[in-house]
């Protein structure tokens, strides 16, 4: 492990996710945590973890983004010493309203609610899914469309806290208080790589994660899919049964004539 982001979610998370790759770093984001560690991340949420977990299941990674990496940041560097740590930071003021509008987007997102209801991958991550969300937003509702980020005051209260935590605690020699703004010198400089030859990244751009991800990110292709093949299966068995429907007793023998006497009538 080379580098561990703290930065809470919508302080750049999928922008830096985006840096690392092109500096040719091996990085976990919020879908290969999902995807590939879902029943760990679940007995480390439920049951704790040991620093034999993170090392065994982050054998070969190079870099941690997003939820639920920031949270457990301190277990990381408990795992991996000699990684280094940025904390992005992003104004409070703008960054609550990306934050409160993410979430909003996530839950009235069709290309979401598809997924969703017809993708097996996800199904299988729902625990994962219940657990991780539940340490940043108040899912009690779940899985109804009333998710809802905890009250303003509440979630700008953790967003400052975790800020300071990470500040006060990381090593200083081994932290980095950083604004994607910055673009590649200082996060190269700190990181010891060369800057690459080509514009600073900027990801998810106007709360367009799912959309974007759709596009980009090779899991999330599999999982959209994966919804499409389901559907249509189920399209066509339904139209199957339809069709037995119709061509059973109950539809020739009932239900068609009393159909045809109500329209006769």
């Amino acid at each position: 492990m080379k580098v561990i982001l703290a930065g809470y979610s919508k302080t750049g998370t999928k922008t830096m996710c985006e840096a690392f790759k092109v500096l040719g770093y091996n990085t976990y984001d919020m879908l290969e945590n999902a995807y590939y560690l879902s029943d760990e991340w679940v007995k480390i949420i439920t049951k704790g973890g040991t620093p034999e977990d993170f090392r065994r299941m982050y054998k070969g990674v190079d870099a941690v983004t997003d939820l639920p990496c920031y949270v457990f940041w301190e277990q990381f560097h408990e795992a991996f010493p000699d990684a280094k740590i940025i904390l992005t930071i992003r104004d409070e003021d703008s960054w609550y309203p990306s934050m409160a509008k993410q979430w909003n987007q996530l839950n009235k997102s069709y290309l979401g609610w598809f997924v969703e209801a017809f993708s097996p991958s996800l199904w299988r991550i729902w625990y994962y899914r219940y657990h991780s969300y539940k340490l940043v937003s108040d899912v009690s509702s779940f899985p109804s469309n009333k998710k809802e980020l905890f009250g303003e005051t509440l979630i700008r209260k953790m967003y400052r806290e975790h800020n300071s935590y990470v500040m006060q605690r990381a090593p200083k020699d081994k932290l980095l208080v950083y604004k994607v703004t910055e673009g590649w010198e200082p996060l190269c400089e700190f990181l010891g790589e060369e800057i690459p030859d080509k514009p600073f990244p900027h990801r998810n751009k106007g709360s367009v994660l799912l959309t974007e991800l759709a596009q980009t990110n090779n899991i999330m292709k599999q999982l959209v899919a994966e919804a499409l093949t389901t559907s249509s299966l189920l399209a066509v068995f339904s139209v199957f049964l339809g069709y037995r429907f119709y061509r059973g007793s109950f539809f020739q023998n009932i239900l068609h004539p009393f159909l045809v006497s109500l329209i006769k009538k």
